[in-house]
């Protein structure tokens, strides 16, 4: 079967910003794969970074078994999301591994570095996955079949300076949110950091309105994700474009 992989910095960014769109890609009876490259060992206030870290992994672990989802460990501890050959190669091995016709990852400009990094890093790992002169870490064989990149749409649909990014298309999560909203709760840990930390009433709501407010721009459904597409060339074919083919009766394009 095709299968998609979830490329994302911290734990719960994948439930936030991709689940919907895997959920129907899994009905569709497409093989899901989940990595979070941070550990998330530093998103907590009140448990040290070694107790944090195993905490977010176990729910990290929850939330991909309830996905059904292949689970990958993260490579390096939060805020230390540093673009280098070594992380590049580091994330070559789990694409490799993987397999993945389609590649879901952060977007570009976010508002934080992260989720930025996070995002170059899977772009070109993606890019070198049929290199053969660029050995992974650990070690494993390239394949040569295409792999189209998607990105996410930034937290709040907006760059960091506050700038409106609109999606190239709108996946239709109406009928999944509540799947959604029970991936996230495996994260229990953050609803303490996010509370004292960003202010939010209830990371569970925080999920809801997001989705809302996508599904608003879309002028058509009442949730929603975003997605943009990355460009073609060294990925992929230049029509080559497998979630608006698999998702066409979920989906609608952006209206200028």
């Amino acid at each position: 079967m095709p299968s998609v992989l979830a490329i994302a910095a911290h734990p719960d960014d994948i439930e936030y910003m991709m689940a919907g769109t895997m959920l129907h890609l899994a009905k569709a009876g497409w093989d899901l794969h989940y990595v979070n490259l941070c550990d998330g060992s530093r998103g907590s206030t009140v448990l040290s970074r070694e107790e944090c870290a195993a905490t977010r992994l176990e729910e990290a672990k929850q939330a991909c078994k309830l996905l059904n989802a292949s689970f990958y460990e993260p490579i390096f501890p939060d805020m230390e999301a540093v673009y280098n050959i070594e992380n590049v190669a580091k994330v070559t091995a789990i694409i490799r591994q993987a397999k993945p016709s389609a590649i879901l990852t952060q977007p570009p400009i976010d508002y934080m570095e992260d989720h930025q990094n996070t995002c170059r890093l899977a772009v070109s790992a993606a890019f070198s996955h049929g290199m053969p002169n660029l050995i992974s870490d650990p070690p494993v064989e390239p394949y040569y079949e295409p792999v189209t990149v998607y990105h996410a749409q930034p937290v709040g649909n907006r760059t960091q300076l506050g700038d409106l990014v609109t999606p190239h298309f709108y996946v239709d999560v109406t009928d999944v949110v509540e799947q959604k909203v029970d991936l996230l709760a495996c994260h229990q840990s953050q609803k303490q950091w996010l509370d004292q930390s960003q202010g939010m009433d209830s990371y569970l709501q925080a999920l809801r309105d997001t989705n809302a407010e996508t599904g608003q721009m879309s002028g058509k459904f009442k949730y929603a994700e975003g997605w943009r597409k990355h460009l073609h060339w060294g990925f992929c074919g230049p029509d080559d474009d497998p979630l608006r083919a698999v998702l066409a009766g979920h989906l609608c394009e952006a209206v200028d």
